[in-house]
């Protein structure tokens, strides 16, 4: 245990890629076998059930620390996590206990069995033999709710470059349905017990945004016209009667989109397909805080694919029974992938439409109204243009609409980290609802060093409350922030979620008796 703490605390201690890879490659170095299989365990989702109480937990705990309920609450409310304050208002361990990940995983799997007390004597015997930082852990790993402070793609490229493999291997072999019991860590990782060249996928072709007027890329003939979708990117694969689906950001996402899956595996033929995974219902295409809500989800009940039911739709071909499609011309790989769809007629995988015009001003028309079909913009594809590794300026371009734009004012405020850690630059803002404010978004960027200098003495001489490295702010600065999406959430306190929310610029000219109202915020949802 004592290996995956210091692992664990390394991680969250730093939001540095570089430093935390060396973290994990220690952890890799020094680790048993079974406690790095659990590390993968916990990652991909394989964690236990939970088998103790967490009202019981926090009963023992406050026992233990002699404490009343309300000054317990009072600590959970500042520090925002029950494992981490139980683990705080306990008195210090009174011996040690060495046992590794593994046996303590073990030890609380076994809790199904236990009676209530039984359980007790358990846990308040860890809490008593456990440091503050392992007895958090311990916690976290009782709870089930144990995260690791990293991305998927950073533990991922922390294996790759530990056995020196390609990253998209490491996802297909860990992400299987492996059993702990019955796999080496060693040859898990390095792919001993799947086929990694079948799931192997390609690099994305991207595009660069358009800067300049469009008709200075010459006639729009030469042009294959798109819309731009806000959902995933995704590669499907089929392969030897196998389907794997790989995001952008070298996810492999399968079983996250069972209907694209099964889609996938009635069509006939091997192949690789590029696409983008959207809500689509009632013909429409939904916001991506639609599809959200179904991300990272261990399970999709049958309500969940009724309610919110996922199509891809394709746009590229870039494998056909084995062969490799990249290097030809666009117009060629729409020809066949159109071919391929007339014999595979499906409603969760559907052709990317391609918009037609007789000139750019008619293009430009479309683009406008973008967001009338929940689009953000155009994409402008070279007829001749192979698919790239990676950007190359001049076939693909991305035209986005404008963003969205409200007037929010500053409330709450952090410091930032590296070269701005010793400033304010991490932002939370709110709007009006009736006479009060409620939080809307966080935003770290769109300011300068000048203006952030400003806003940190500000912060500095207006805070009003302290609550840990947070720091209220009198609500008189107010910002207009711009953002790509936005869509309904149960998970803000506004009822709305922003996507990609940052500063557009200070809005020195108003106060907070000109901030939009939440009401009105919200009409802006499609």
């Amino acid at each position: 245990m004592k290996a995956f703490a210091t692992l664990i605390n390394a991680l969250d201690s730093t939001n540095k890629t570089n430093q935390k890879l060396e973290a994990i490659h220690h952890f890799l170095a020094v680790a048993e076998d079974r406690d790095k299989l659990w590390l993968l365990a916990l990652f991909t989702g394989k964690r236990p059930k939970r088998n103790v109480n967490t009202a019981l937990m926090k009963q023992w705990a406050i026992a233990i620390a002699g404490i009343p309920e309300w000054l317990f609450l009072e600590s959970y409310a500042a520090v925002g996590d029950l494992g981490e304050t139980i683990s705080l208002i306990l008195p210090e361990p009174v011996q040690y206990t060495e046992h590794s990940l593994w046996e303590w995983m073990q030890k609380i799997q076994e809790l199904k069995s236990f009676t209530e007390e039984e359980k007790k004597t358990f846990v308040t015997g860890a809490w008593h033999s456990l440091p503050h930082t392992e007895r958090f852990i311990f916690n976290k790993l009782l709870g089930g709710s144990f995260r690791l402070g990293v991305s998927a793609q950073t533990l991922i490229n922390a294996l790759a470059k530990y056995y020196t493999i390609e990253a998209n291997a490491v996802a297909h072999s860990i992400m299987g349905d492996w059993k702990m019991e019955e796999v080496s860590f060693d040859a898990l990782v390095q792919g001993h017990y799947t086929d990694t060249q079948l799931s192997k996928p390609y690099p994305f072709c991207l595009a660069y945004p358009l800067e300049k007027e469009p008709e200075t890329l010459g006639p729009l003939t030469e042009w294959q016209i798109e819309y731009k979708w806000d959902g995933i990117r995704g590669q499907l694969i089929k392969r030897n009667e196998e389907v794997f689906i790989w995001s952008r950001g070298e996810e492999l996402v399968t079983e996250q989109f069972p209907e694209i899956k099964e889609a996938l595996m009635q069509w006939e033929g091997n192949f690789v397909l590029d696409g983008e995974l959207l809500v689509y219902k009632d013909q429409q295409v939904l916001n991506f805080s639609e599809l959200q809500k179904r991300l990272n989800r261990k399970t999709l009940s049958p309500k969940m694919r009724q309610d919110l039911p996922v199509a891809c739709f394709v746009y590229d071909l870039l494998e056909w029974e084995g062969m490799d499609f990249r290097a030809k011309p666009i117009i060629e790989r729409r020809a066949f992938l159109e071919q391929c769809f007339h014999k595979n007629p499906s409603t969760s995988l559907l052709l990317c439409e391609t918009i037609t015009a007789t000139n750019w001003e008619e293009i430009a028309v479309i683009r406008a109204a973008a967001r009338s079909v929940n689009s953000e913009g155009l994409m402008l594809k070279h007829k001749h243009s192979p698919y790239h590794t990676g950007r190359k300026k001049g076939d693909w371009w991305k035209w986005k609409i404008d963003p969205y734009t409200i007037d929010a004012v500053l409330i709450y405020a952090q410091k930032g980290s590296g070269r701005r850690s010793a400033y304010y630059t991490d932002y939370t803002f709110a709007v009006k609802q009736g006479d009060q404010l409620v939080s809307i978004a966080k935003a770290y960027s769109g300011l300068t060093d000048k203006e952030i200098q400003e806003v940190n003495k500000y912060i500095n001489q207006q805070a009003i409350e302290k609550f840990g490295p947070v720091r209220t702010v009198k609500p008189e600065l107010v910002f207009e922030l711009a953002f790509e999406g936005i869509g309904f959430s149960n998970r803000h306190k506004s009822g709305v979620a922003l996507r990609f929310p940052r500063i557009a610029r200070w809005r020195r000219d108003k106060t907070v008796k000109d901030i939009d109202d939440i009401e009105e915020i919200k009409k802006m949802i499609r």
